[in-house]
């Protein structure tokens, strides 16, 4: 699996620079079907494609994010919630498609005590010593 790409806590990103390697002649075949007007450049032919896979497997992803109770979008972990969670002697496996945060007033021995996993598929933000002290349980 890969590991959640890691953003600093002092900015929100609203996307994220990925990088590939295309082979020749899907190069070629992209930059015809720009030359001909079907897309304005590069970058817009990719987002059309991988919107329309991401639509193409919509109902998948609604079924895994169903079954595995994957917060899907934006989700906010609290200071408060992890309190809650702490005088309940619970540990939180927390499941994240999109950006998770985590509030910078969250301590160490408060993410340590009561995060037992993190898993995010998209990005997280969170201070660089809470990613330290969660390393071990960020996937």
């Amino acid at each position: 699996m890969q590991k959640p790409i890691l953003v600093p806590a002092s900015r929100t990103p609203e996307s994220e620079k990925l990088t590939i390697n295309l082979g020749l002649v899907d190069l070629g075949h992209i930059e015809l079907l720009v030359q001909e007007g079907f897309y304005a450049n590069r970058t817009d032919f990719i987002r059309t494609a991988i919107r329309n896979q991401i639509e193409r497997h919509a109902e998948t992803v609604r079924q895994v994010v169903a079954r595995k109770s994957v917060d899907l979008g934006v989700r906010n972990i609290t200071r408060s919630e992890l309190q809650a969670a702490s005088a309940a002697g619970q540990m939180l496996d927390i499941r994240v498609l999109g950006l998770a945060i985590i509030a910078p007033d969250v301590t160490v021995d408060l993410a340590r005590s009561t995060i037992a996993a993190l898993n995010v598929l998209g990005a997280l933000q969170a201070s660089d010593t809470i990613k330290a002290a969660l390393a071990d349980r960020i996937t």
